[in-house]
């Protein structure tokens, strides 16, 4: 996860704590402890700095130290962003390594008691016996795990053999939007939750109706038409865990049936116009009128808004831009409000119960060398609590982990919440992906032909399986430049000359 995503997935909100104290009281009991012993609880994050930490105080730890007035928080950040933000790249400097970093405040002499991680991190410091499990603690404490959302808790256990060793009291998830007017109008049942992908992708093909500019498309995989088709075939196969090469970074992988079916499914969609792309996009801004331009509509982008979309994948987020755009509709001239709901996101037979761009990015667990565990065991319960998760619910970006604060929202259009938190998150795969691209950021080359190669299997001018083998030979051209030249980068900060490779397409 990038910096940028860690500290802006979350809105800022303020607390007069002096309010909410008694209410959190019945969570802390109060200050219990009225020794005059002072205790330092250090928490880890993943990034640190002079801006990040009082971000981060206000968020999670505020509240906690000034219900427990006998603890000192100490923020410890991994890597210090402030160094980061003012240095100027450069790509023959290397990277510091996340998850090392990580592990030297878990390891060094004065390690921190409390991490707080997303799940990518989760899985590697399970691994390597650097958390402690939480299960015995749960059951001590008598703690009830069964307000926990699914998507939550099973994320969690999936990567844990069964076992607890974070918790977190927010996560991130997307659902599948639907506007119900286009399905009625088309005589085409809307889409219900837990369906498979070859049946929404069905109802998308049915529900698309009209020619040129008038059209009414049946899917997008995202609120903006014209994207990176590439992009659209990761989107569609992510549970499916592609890898474009191997670990190491050496050796294409894409030239697989998995990549074939995927890339064939995606490109259908843009061959028989069930998904706009880029020259559908130009037509239609060609075909409004001039004095169009003059008028302001801050969803002119966005075709789902617009009613010119069936469907499409979004996150929580937009729960409020559709319902701010219905309270404001009076303003923008010639809009109407969509009338929508949301179903859980498409799921592949091989992966059932799985779904895409779920984030569970406030993991909070224990150091295995932990000096103060039980005060880091205090937070975590704190920060999890029923009356935390009451005041977390009213985030307009991110939910809250205790299904019993997951409601509509007040004011809202009701709509089918639980699609959010339904299903699992994606497991992390096998390959340590900010390592790879931090020895050798040149890699992107090597995804680069996809794309244009991507755009001839839909214009017809080259077959799947002629694309694929392409992409592998050039891109294994740019990984084996990378083994003297990782960053991909000519003297003077050119990029390489990449030339195909002669070589034959695996097969399979």
């Amino acid at each position: 996860m990038t910096k940028r995503t860690w500290f802006t997935r979350v809105a800022s909100v303020s607390v007069a704590l002096t309010l909410i104290v008694p209410m959190l009281a019945a969570c802390s009991g109060g200050d219990k402890d009225t020794s005059a012993e002072r205790r330092v609880l250090r928490i880890g994050t993943l990034y640190g700095g002079k801006d990040n930490e009082p971000w981060f105080r206000q968020q999670y730890t505020d509240t906690f130290e000034f219900t427990h007035s006998n603890i000192d928080l100490e923020i410890v950040g991994a890597i210090n962003s402030d160094s980061q933000r003012y240095e100027q790249y450069d790509p023959k400097k290397k990277q510091p390594d996340v998850y090392e970093e990580l592990k030297k405040m878990l390891t060094g002499q004065n390690p921190v008691d409390v991490v707080v991680i997303d799940y990518t991190q989760l899985k590697r410091l399970i691994q390597d016996n650097l958390l402690q499990q939480l299960d015995p603690l749960i059951t001590k404490d008598k703690i009830d795990l069964t307000d926990y959302v699914p998507t939550v808790i099973d994320g969690i256990k999936q990567i844990g053999d069964n076992n607890i060793y974070a918790l977190t009291p927010t996560f991130s998830s997307s659902a599948l939007f639907y506007n119900k007017k286009l399905f009625k109008d088309a005589g085409v049942p809307v889409p219900t939750d837990n369906m498979l992908w070859p049946d929404i992708l069905d109802l998308a093909r049915r529900v698309s109706k009209g020619e040129g500019k008038d059209r009414k498309y049946g899917f997008t995989f995202n609120r903006w038409p014209g994207s990176n088709g590439i992009w659209d075939v990761q989107n569609y196969a992510s549970a499916l865990q592609l890898k474009m090469w191997d670990d190491k970074g050496e050796k294409m992988l894409v030239n697989k049936p998995g990549w074939e079916k995927a890339w064939t499914t995606v490109a259908g969609l843009y061959k028989d116009d069930i998904i706009p792309d880029q020259d559908d996009v130009n037509k239609v801004n060609e075909s409004k009128k001039p004095a169009a331009s003059d008028s302001y509509n801050p969803m002119d982008g966005d075709w789902f808004m617009n009613g010119k979309v069936a469907m499409t994948i979004s996150d929580f987020s937009f729960v409020n831009e559709l319902n701010g755009a219905k309270e404001n509709a009076s303003k923008i001239k010639g809009f109407t409000p969509v009338d929508w709901d949301v179903v859980t996101v498409p799921q592949h037979q091989e992966q059932m119960g799985v779904g895409g761009n779920i984030g569970l990015n406030q993991l909070m667990g224990i150091n295995a060398n932990a000096q103060n565990a039980d005060d880091a065991w205090e937070f975590i319960k704190f920060s999890n609590s029923r009356e935390w998760a009451k005041l977390k619910s009213r985030s307009q970006y991110e939910l809250t982990s205790r299904k019993e604060f997951l409601k509509v929202p007040d004011g809202s259009t009701p709509f089918n919440i639980s699609a959010f938190y339904t299903l699992k998150p994606v497991p992390p795969t096998s390959t340590d992906m900010d390592s790879l691209y931090r020895d050798k950021p040149g890699i992107w080359e090597a995804q680069n032909p996809g794309n244009d190669l991507f755009n001839e299997v839909v214009k017809g001018t080259k077959t799947t399986k002629e694309a694929l083998a392409e992409w592998e030979t050039k891109g294994n051209a740019v990984l084996e430049k990378l083994k003297t030249n990782p960053t991909g980068q000519a003297e003077g900060g050119s990029t390489v000359e990449v030339k195909p490779m002669v070589k034959e397409a695996a097969k399979g």
